[in-house]
Parts: structure tokens; sequence; C-alpha cells
């Protein structure tokens, strides 16, 4: 007959910390097995080390018990590997204990317990920022889930040999292979911003934009790379463009206008409701309220819901067509995609800083890369240094620090003579053809294009300016 165990309810608490690991954390979906370590707890007068301070002589209701498990994986989503952890480890710290209030004078106290779960990994959180970086090997960066952001990151990323490997579509997390310590999560952008400050998160790419919006200029925030060449927008404020604002073209004149007063404000609909605020201040305009919205806004004044609208603008079809415009020194702020930090993280997690440096030197290399292209040509020549000089008299061909200028070796008559030199040059995609029309005019012949894929630096400007950033 087998022998009873020495630690009853092991296997139940070890199944919550099972379930809410495979569930993203939810405690709505680990509900029955939450309830089981409950019931077995009962059962053995909570004798068992993994009850914890389970005490009292009613059942807590559902609806506590998801409370309760709730206000668990806050602390466990911050600070715990989603990685099965050894059993060797030991039981939850006092944060991890939970009281629950029940109506009336009975309470209940659910410490969700074992030996399944570290205790060392704890960080302090206060308003939503962690005091310190909690302990975890992987390195987190967030990813956008959904749109056209998510697609151009995905593929800027893929393009700098950097894919992003997802088993399951509809999966947060996933991986890429080149970079074995770093997880990515795909996450809402305000999502990733405010995950970059409380810890949960240490690299993120998003918009200057929503940074600017829900980073709220905290220092945590650093910017890594500021121009991802995507998702390129502004912040501007739209006004119609008939009625009381027909003639009114800039920012100056709308703020003159005598019908903003303390008790008839301009009325602004935007989602930006810190940036907003902050542009008016800046700009001497008192008299004004903002409303919250954040889709459609070019239909709220034609609605009579505000007299002007605060948002992203790209092309500027869409505000033509809802019969807003634009106007003079209304532009709050240009916006494309960006590579964002946590200070923090970079300075006190092993490994980010040398993530950083390794995503950053691809970044600019391909991105430097893009729109270039390599010509050469084969120039008949007396030497090297006259072909140059003929070369330099074409503003065009001058490459990125020169021309590159190589002897061809051809065989007449038995013997090895040098008629030709090869001309390797990079030039943008822009003034392609000039170039070979140039190169054509001073004597070049059989002229090959590639488009290049990386130029990199001695050193990556970026990342010399990061390090000063960081005080390093």
């Amino acid at each position: 007959m087998p022998q009873p165990s020495k630690e009853p309810c092991k296997k139940e608490a070890c199944d919550i910390q099972a379930c809410l690991s495979k569930n993203n954390f939810l405690p709505q979906r680990c509900q029955t097995v939450i309830e089981k370590l409950q019931a077995c707890c009962e059962k053995c007068n909570n004798e068992s080390t993994h009850c914890g301070s389970i005490f009292a002589k009613t059942l807590i209701s559902a609806d506590h018990l998801r409370a309760a498990a709730m206000s668990i994986a806050t602390p466990l989503n911050t600070t715990l590997q989603r990685s099965p952890l050894p059993s060797s480890l030991s039981v939850f710290s006092p944060i991890h204990t939970t009281t629950v209030s029940v109506t009336g004078t009975r309470k209940r106290c659910l410490r969700m317990v074992t030996s399944c779960v570290s205790s060392h990994s704890q960080s302090s959180v206060h308003n939503g920022v962690t005091d310190a970086v909690s302990v975890r090997n992987q390195i987190r960066l967030g990813l956008p889930s959904k749109g056209r952001m998510a697609t151009d990151t995905l593929d800027l990323l893929k393009d700098c040999q950097l894919s992003v490997k997802q088993v399951n579509p509809r999966q947060y997390v996933a991986q890429i292979p080149q970079l074995p310590n770093t997880e990515v999560w795909f996450q809402r952008p305000k999502d990733i911003v405010r995950k970059l400050l409380s810890g949960d998160l240490d690299l993120g790419i998003v918009g200057l934009d929503i940074v600017s919006e829900f980073g709220q200029g905290n220092d945590d925030l650093i910017i890594v790379h500021e121009a991802l060449n995507f998702g390129d927008c502004h912040l501007s404020l739209a006004i119609p463009n008939y009625g009381i604002f027909e003639n009114i073209n800039s920012l100056e004149e709308l703020a003159q206008m005598p019908q903003w007063t303390a008790e008839r404000p301009l009325r602004v609909a935007t989602g930006f409701t810190y940036l907003g605020p902050k542009f008016m201040k800046e700009n001497g305009i008192k008299h004004v309220t903002f409303s919250t919205a954040d889709g459609a806004l070019e239909a709220a004044p034609a609605m009579g819901i505000a007299d002007a609208i605060l948002d992203l603008v790209s092309s500027g079809t869409t505000l033509k067509e809802n019969n807003l415009k634009e106007i003079e020194g209304g532009v709050v702020l240009q916006s494309q995609a960006a590579l964002v930090a946590s200070k923090r993280a970079l300075t006190e997690r092993t490994g980010a800083l040398d993530t950083v440096h390794e995503i950053l030197e691809r970044l600019e290399a391909h991105l430097k890369a893009a729109g270039q292209f390599t010509v050469v040509a084969n120039m008949r020549g007396t030497d090297a240094e006259e072909v140059a000089a003929r070369l330099k008299t074409q503003p065009s061909l001058s490459g990125l620090q020169g021309p590159t200028i190589s002897p061809v070796y051809c065989k007449r008559d038995g013997k090895v003579s040098i008629e030709f030199y090869a001309i390797v040059i990079c030039v943008p995609k822009t003034a392609l053809y000039e170039s070979v029309q140039q190169l054509r005019a001073v004597g070049g012949s059989g002229v090959l294009v590639s488009p290049l894929t990386y130029i990199f630096d001695e050193e990556t400007p970026r990342w010399s300016q990061l390090l000063s950033n960081l005080g390093l």
C-alpha cells in the first residue's frame, strides 16, 4: 500500500503555477485548480505547508478566489520566467500573501505557496513602476501586435536577419533564433511603453508619438534609434475649412479668435490627452478643453462634438475628405517607428546592453544600405591615379569615401597587360541613372548595378551616443 505524501496538496499547488504559466497568468482560466487546492487544504485541515494560511470555517466564493489569484498573478507576471522552475526552489515570500475580504466578520487568506516557485526574484512596484529590475535571464523585446506597424516591424527585423519565429499566431510570445537570450512579446504600442516603465519589458519598437504620450518624459525611457524608416506620420491640430474657421490658417490666429472664453473654450477631440494639453500650454492657449476619443475623430467637428481635432496625420487625405485642414504651427511632433529601451534594464540586466548593441548594428547597417546601389564598371586608363582623376571630375562618382580602383589584367599575344581598371562606387537610388551617365562620359563601360543589403561602419554612431547617454 502506498505511503501517504509527506507534503499534502503539493500537486494541487504546483498545478496552479503550471496553469497560470500556461495561460499567460490569467487566473480566470485556472479557477478549477485553485478550487482543488482549496478542497485539499480543507481535507487535511490546512496542515500542509502548501496551504500557507488558509484558515476559516467557510469556503471562499469563486469570485474571491479569482480576486486572490489575480493579485497573486500580478507580481508573478512581472518577476517570473515563463519556463518551468525546478522543484527545489523556495516558497513564495510575503509579497504573494493575499488577503481576501469576505462579507461579515470572516476572512480568509489564500497564500499560494509552494516549492514550485522562487521567491528571490522579486521587485517592488509603486504606481506601476518597479524600483529595481527583476531578476530574470531573458531579455524581453516588445513588438506591436497588430496593424501596419506590426507588419512593418517584422519585415524590418527579417531584413536584418532577425526573423521572429512564432509557433502559433495567437500566442503573444515568440523567439528570435539569432538572439537566443531574447524573448519577443507582442503587445499594444501603448502597453509596450508602460511595460518598459514597469520593468516587464527591456526593449521595444514603437512610434515616437506613443513614447511621448505614454512615457510622459520619464527619464528611464531612452531612444536607441529614432528613425527606423516606417510608420511616418505627425501629430497635428486640424480645424474645419468652413464657417468661422474658413480664414484661420495658423495656430496664432486660432488662439486670437474672440469666441474662446473661460465659459466657452476651444473644444479639441483627441486621443493624446497628455501631449494635447502640454502643447496648448506651451503655446499660451488658455481657453481650451479636451475630450477623449480613440477613432473617427474627423467626424467630431461636423457632429458639433468638437471645434478641432488633434490626431496623427500621414498623407492628409482623410482630413481633406472630411473638410478639415492643418494650420501653420499646429504640428505637435513628427513621428516614426523607433527602438526604445529601459535605461535601468540596459545598466542593470545582464546581457541587455550586448543585445542592444547587436540589434543596433544590424539595424544601422541595413538602414544605411537602403536605397543604395553598388556600381561596377571598367575604364581604360594609363594608371589608377589617372582614372581616379577623371572620376573626380563627376560629382556623383565619389562613393562613400571615394571610388575603389583596381587593375584588370588582360592577356594579349600571350602576355599579361593592364589596359583597363575596374572601378567600384556606391550611389543612391535617386542618383543612379545620372551616375551611370556620368560614368559613361568619362569612359566607363560594362556597367553592372546591384542593390546593397548592408553597410557596416567601423563603429555604429548611435552606439557611441547610447553609451554617452548611459554615462558609460
